[in-house]
């Protein structure tokens, strides 16, 4: 599928602005994710066009994100994430380019659900000042030594379901790069259902069950820093096979 196809499905849809989203702004949630190749979206987007209006930025459909991770020199967020701790967390800073918007932002994974607190910020930075580190030691409730770690960029297609509380992420482009190395998944796309308790009657849940697509949970964050970092700085043995399936998904081997 081409772009210019994909823009044709998208104005189908019925937009919506980030005002109207705000019912939906779901900071506390459970997400729920899927991979798929970039070639089924059309097909995805078209199933599911009548229950969902799609959120438009100064006239697109498809806005840029670009995030800075941080974590410690010993990579704990990652390590946490890949231990399976229920209890962990990610620190960014990610730009809402098409507004124009920073935030810094942290995600608390508890108990299954995701709790996301953020503060508007200026600029990308690899040091935080007073007003940030409090921010910071507030919802880590310790002091860590927080360093670059990862850019992110991507496109996103955001829809929202037209009656039921419920948010349904698309990210596509996906690049990841620090330094000098850098690592692409042009037609891989990832998916997040982002809802306040978990509904497979979602029509996209009870969509991707209808195409044999199920659940996996492995974040954008762990995929880039295993890419980008490989077994000589981290220990990702439980990752292999879900980074071997994204992988055959983005060759079309899926």
């Amino acid at each position: 599928m081409s772009h210019s196809n994909l823009e044709n499905i998208l104005a189908q849809y019925e937009p919506i602005s980030l005002e109207e989203m705000d019912r939906v702004r779901l900071m506390n949630r459970t997400d729920t994710k899927f991979a798929f190749h970039f070639n089924k979206l059309s097909f995805f987007l078209s199933e599911i066009k009548s229950d969902y209006q799609i959120l438009t930025i100064n006239g697109t459909n498809t806005p840029h994100y670009e995030s800075l991770y941080f974590d410690d020199p010993q990579f704990r967020f990652f390590r946490d994430h890949h231990n399976g701790k229920g209890n962990r967390f990610k620190v960014r800073i990610r730009k809402y380019v098409e507004s124009n918007l920073y935030f810094l932002e942290i995600k608390h994974k508890f108990k299954g659900r995701t709790d996301k607190k953020r503060i508007e910020t200026i600029n990308f930075q690899n040091k935080f000042d007073s007003e940030q580190k409090e921010f910071i030691l507030k919802h880590l409730k310790k002091d860590v030594d927080l360093l670059p770690t990862m850019w992110n960029s991507f496109q996103r297609i955001t829809l929202v379901h037209k009656k039921i509380n419920e948010r349904l992420t698309l990210d596509f482009n996906i690049k990841f790069h620090f330094e000098n190395t850098e690592k692409k998944f042009p037609h891989l796309i990832i998916s997040e259902l982002k809802q306040e308790e978990l509904n497979r009657n979602s029509p996209f849940y009870v969509l991707m069950k209808a195409q044999c697509i199920r659940p996996y949970r492995l974040s954008k964050y762990c995929l880039g820093s295993v890419e980008l970092y490989g077994e000589e700085k981290l220990k990702f043995n439980r990752f292999k096979k879900k980074l071997l399936f994204l992988n055959k998904i983005e060759k079309n081997e899926h």
